[in-house]
């Protein structure tokens, strides 16, 4: 009798693994910034992270941001401090002084990441010069 109830127990474990992995999904992120922005401005920076499932075995465990190639935010949960819900925002800002790449990427506990976002904001003055050397090459 013990063995047929192990076996049952495994079995149901086994069918709640393969559909939680139907139901749930890597993290994904969106990036949401101007894409022009005056030299010295501060931008708003909204990160929107996208995730079916938050629960103490899975939920987004890290989203993490690079301006340029180096580290500038990073927020990090764990099972007893999760993320308010599955889809949530986080928003910073940052000072532009160059033209800037944003990557962002969230990753979940068991599914991993769908990989990175990325965003560009070019500089004013750059995206004038760039139009005003477009209008002089037409004839």
């Amino acid at each position: 009798m013990k063995i047929k109830g192990i076996v049952l127990l495994g079995f149901a474990l086994i069918c709640l693994v393969c559909a939680g992995k139907v139901f749930a999904d890597k993290s994904s992120v969106k990036i949401e910034a101007p894409q022009v922005a005056e030299k010295g401005a501060e931008i708003v920076i909204k990160i929107l992270v996208f995730h079916k499932g938050n629960n103490f075995i899975h939920y987004t465990n890290w989203v993490e941001v690079k301006i340029n190639d180096k580290p500038a935010k990073r927020w990090t949960f764990s099972a007893s401090d999760r993320p308010e819900a599955e889809n949530f925002t986080r928003e910073f800002t940052y000072r532009v002084t160059e033209p800037v790449t944003i990557v962002v990427e969230a990753n979940c506990v068991l599914h991993g990441s769908e990989g990175p976002a990325t965003w560009t904001v070019s500089l004013a003055s750059a995206q004038t010069e760039k139009e005003d050397k477009q209008k002089e090459s037409k004839p």
